[in-house]
């Protein structure tokens, strides 16, 4: 009976395997974007055959909204990994970089997953609610710290954030970015915002006569 069980365990388990490996090849593959980005590429990279990728993956839509829906999931649990980290606000920031190769990570399957979202509402629905949560997450317990500023939600940082990311089409768009989330970030850092207020309200100095 055990070596029964074996058997029927195997396959299942190989199939699970296979399907990782596929997902994993398809988000290098669409992160390098371009016309490479075909599923026989991903299939080459998987070590699959492009059959087995078509038994999991049926259509290119269906490939492309799992390795959406995986990088969203894989965003969740980092967010929770993040919330032990020592500094809440380098936390926030470590997320927000994940996030970009997140964004990167869709470069070649954005038609794709903009008919997905034309066609099934529940795609967004999913997304806004876990990113929102992951970064809310993150926030409240930055805020609570005393570290950032309590008049940010966590819909107010993803606004910002995909708005930085606005341009992924463009050549270097991820090291600029990463570069203004800096900014960003430590732009909302309460001790940053309360210098700003003392310059502002530091009254200034009297101008000294010289005598004649």
């Amino acid at each position: 009976m055990d070596d029964h069980s074996d058997q029927i365990r195997k396959p299942r388990a190989d199939a699970v395997r296979n399907r990782e490996r596929v997902l994993e090849a398809a988000k290098a593959v669409f992160n390098a974007g371009g016309p490479e980005a075909s599923l026989e590429a991903v299939a080459k990279r998987a070590g699959v055959g492009i059959g087995t990728l078509y038994r999991h993956f049926p259509t290119r839509e269906d490939l492309f909204e799992a390795v959406y829906r995986r990088e969203v999931e894989q965003l969740s649990e980092l967010a929770e990994h993040l919330r032990s980290a020592k500094d809440p606000v380098e936390a926030l920031r470590r997320w927000l970089q994940s996030a970009v190769e997140f964004v990167a990570t869709k470069k070649g399957m954005l038609a794709a997953l903009a008919l997905a979202y034309q066609s099934s509402s529940e795609l967004a629905v999913f997304s806004m609610d876990r990113l929102t949560k992951a970064i809310g997450s993150l926030l409240e317990r930055a805020v609570a710290a005393g570290q950032m500023r309590a008049d940010i939600s966590p819909e107010d940082l993803l606004r910002a954030f995909f708005g930085m990311c606005y341009m992924h089409d463009q050549r270097g768009w991820q090291s600029s970015v990463l570069r203004l989330l800096d900014v960003f970030v430590d732009g909302l850092r309460v001790q940053s915002a309360a210098k700003t207020r003392a310059r502002v309200a530091k009254p200034a100095k009297p101008a000294v006569k010289r005598k004649r």
